[in-house]
């Protein structure tokens, strides 16, 4: 395993990828073995599972339907902390003009 890589291709990663889902070798060899970082090579097995799922739906999303989903749900999630972050800004601002 301990090859030279230039260039890491989707199909590269998905055969190291692979290795790792079987046991064959573990996300610190790898780590070592390409002088790559654990983190990097962790979110990629992350992908790969997130796409294997995907892949075994009745009805698979396309990549764009789920970065859209992922879009909006970050986009909701912002709108509720700005939200809460008024609505704390507008209760210190209330409570400060009581103690006035």
């Amino acid at each position: 395993m301990e090859e030279e890589v230039k260039r890491w291709t989707a199909k590269r990663k998905a055969a190291l990828v692979t290795e790792i889902i079987q046991g064959k070798t573990t996300v610190a060899e790898a780590s070592r073995a390409f002088d790559m970082p654990p983190s990097e090579i962790e979110e990629w097995v992350d992908e790969a599972k997130r796409g294997m799922e995907n892949a075994l739906r009745t009805k698979p999303l396309d990549v764009r339907e789920q970065y859209e989903r992922q879009i909006k749900e970050l986009q909701e999630a912002y709108g509720e902390a700005m939200l809460e972050l008024r609505a704390r800004k507008k209760l210190a601002s209330l409570l400060g003009e009581e103690e006035k």
